[in-house]
């Protein structure tokens, strides 16, 4: 497809797209199994939901991209679904998407009120920066110790990226995937489950309201999901120079996500780590361009809700050497960008390595990850040495 002279949709914005949509289900999506399973839900009712998923995925990433012309990518909280997985044991499927109500009632009233955006204006952009290469340390660190597991899978894929670097930068990743495949395809392993994939249609279930259950599972996924996925998916975005709407964003995967929560949809937020794979200049030179990368990740996850997590089955199918050397290649650009920007303020450095190292540790502290207590930690460090500096 063309407009004028340039095309609408290019190559690399078509591959960045599937691969943020490939890493968002390889990297989580057995964790999203894993808190459908612990909430009582039948393996039909999980099939539904994880459509119902796939399809709010796809709503909020192709409607907020085209809205606001920036690659607005979405995500559900994986924080949040680690803390899910490990609470809901003995609570009713009722109870289950109560939890699911209230949280998402909350971050919509804190989209609507403007608080989340007024603290977010307060947080510099080299703190913002060194919080997202905390973030995707550890995809860099893990695509070359894969190395030692599977030598040559993940060795030709970083030979293949060196070599389309070299001569067909805006196609390495694509490249590089073609070559996983093929390899992968060589040593047989890629392995497809042998029961077959049924579309499978979602039903409501009428939720229960637990005071005991809304404090103690609810209000902490809550927060998790806020600090740990929300805070940095707007980052991101900041990081790369983009000026989102912050409660307006909020707002909408909020709504959207209260809207599907009877229907399975627990999570609905603003995505960091495969938002920035739609990010780099591998995508597109124009920053005003790379919309269409996040535009295009949201027809993958219709087709992937549409299918009744087909896409996802096929994605299990690869090896998961494969997805984390092709995940750490595509980002390596976006973590050398954050880098480059969360140091060359002389004056935020200190701050900026701070919260580099406390996001880059993995450090969990009240059930709250790393990307919000390096932000955290980086936010308290800055206002103390400009007090000093002053």
């Amino acid at each position: 497809m063309k407009r004028g002279s340039r095309s609408l949709f290019t190559l690399p914005m078509l591959v960045s797209g599937f691969v943020a949509v490939l890493v968002s289900y390889s990297s989580s999506g057995a964790i999203i199994y894993q808190v459908f399973q612990a909430a009582g839900a039948s393996p039909a009712q999980i099939g539904g939901w994880l459509s119902v998923l796939g399809i709010a995925m796809g709503i909020a990433s192709l409607g907020l991209s085209l809205r606001y012309r920036m690659p607005v990518l979405a995500a559900w909280s994986t924080p949040g679904a680690a803390l899910l997985a490990t609470s809901f044991h003995g609570i009713s499927l009722n109870q289950a998407v109560g939890v699911f109500i209230f949280a998402n009632l909350l971050i919509v009233l804190c989209g609507v009120t403007g608080l989340f955006a007024r603290l977010m204006h307060y947080i510099p952009a080299s703190l913002a920066s060194a919080m997202l290469a905390g973030i995707l340390l550890r995809f860099g660190l893990q695509t070359f110790a894969d190395l030692q597991i599977n030598f040559v899978l993940c060795g030709s894929m970083c030979l293949a990226w060196l070599l389309a670097r070299r001569w067909l930068a805006r196609y390495a990743i694509l490249v590089t995937m073609l070559v996983g495949i093929a390899v992968a395809l060589a040593q047989h392993a890629i392995h497809f489950p042998p029961q077959p994939v049924m579309l499978a249609l979602p039903q409501p279930v009428m939720p229960h309201f637990s005071l005991a259950t809304l404090l103690g599972i609810g209000l902490p996924y809550f927060l998790v999901t806020m600090a740990s996925q929300n805070t940095p998916g707007i980052a991101t975005l900041q990081a790369h120079g983009y000026q989102p709407p912050v409660s307006a964003l909020i707002s909408w995967t909020g709504l959207i996500a209260l809207l599907l929560s009877p229907f399975g949809g627990f999570s609905v937020c603003v995505a960091a780590i495969t938002a920035a794979i739609c990010m780099s200049e591998e995508v597109d030179p124009d920053p005003q361009q790379r919309w269409r990368a996040a535009a295009l990740a949201g027809l993958f996850y219709l087709l992937a809700g549409a299918s009744g997590a087909l896409i996802a089955v096929l994605f299990s199918a690869l090896p998961a050497v494969l997805i984390e050397a092709l995940a750490g290649l595509a980002l390596l650009a976006t973590l050398g960008s954050s880098l480059q920007r969360a140091l060359e303020q002389p004056a935020e450095r200190d701050s900026a390595l701070i919260t580099f190292l406390i996001t880059a540790s993995g450090v969990t502290l009240l059930g709250i990850g790393p990307a919000f207590w390096g932000l955290a930690g980086g936010v308290m460090a800055h206002l103390l040495l400009r007090r000093k500096a002053r």
